[in-house]
């Protein structure tokens, strides 16, 4: 993880008062996943998940689950839910958006950091310019039609699949919808984008079915 989105976790979870019992979606056994951040130093119980568990660092475990059906977990479990870079990779990514809500409480603290995509700024025509210089009028007025459609994202980084770049409108109306105190946050280029906010008091989601 980069550390301006370790720090920046950090601020948000201290704006927030993170704490409690805390999930890590997509947890990882180093010093830089976010069950390791200071804010979370007083937390009652830390776990995380992954596919790749389980295992143990520092002072929590990381259980083996997808996060897709987390049924390892009861309604209504956690105060605060953290989950950085993991939804690019999850093929039903709004699968885990629901169960986050399922095993949230009500007020529960929620943040997600994922990769976003932005407009190209100037600082990105660095590679082309040279071969703008030996363009002709033609060749630079297509150059300058795709860059002005164009965005840029973070590289392909397969764990082991990538499938998805997010919007901050994405983050705010679809990963953060219906939660309050919302912040979204773009930092970085290529950009990443953080979302925090909680969920509803009085609702947060519909309660795994009884059988």
């Amino acid at each position: 993880m980069h550390p301006r989105i370790f720090t920046e976790f950090e601020r948000l979870c201290r704006r927030y008062g993170a704490g409690g019992d805390v999930l890590e979606i997509g947890a990882v056994p180093r010093p830089d996943t976010l069950l390791c951040l200071r804010a979370l130093t007083g937390a009652r119980s830390k776990v995380g998940v992954n596919i790749s568990a389980p295992c143990r660092h520092a002072d929590f475990e990381i259980v083996r689950a997808d996060a897709n059906d987390l049924a390892a977990f009861s309604d209504r479990s956690f105060d605060t839910i953290l989950c950085n870079a993991t939804l690019e990779h999850d093929r039903f990514f709004w699968k885990t958006l629901a169960e986050i809500r399922r095993v949230g409480k009500p007020g529960a603290v929620v943040m997600i950091g994922v990769p976003g995509f932005d407009r190209l700024g100037l600082g990105s025509l660095k590679g082309p310019l040279a071969w703008l210089a030996r363009a002709g009028w033609l060749g630079r007025l297509r150059l300058a039609e795709a860059w002005r459609l164009s965005t840029v994202t973070l590289a392909v980084h397969a764990h082991p699949l990538d499938f998805y770049r997010f919007s901050p409108d994405a983050v705010r109306e679809v990963f953060m919808a219906g939660m309050e105190d919302v912040l979204v946050r773009r930092l970085m280029i290529p950009p990443r984008v953080i979302g925090a906010g909680r969920l509803p008091q009085r609702f947060n989601g519909s309660p795994r079915p009884t059988r």
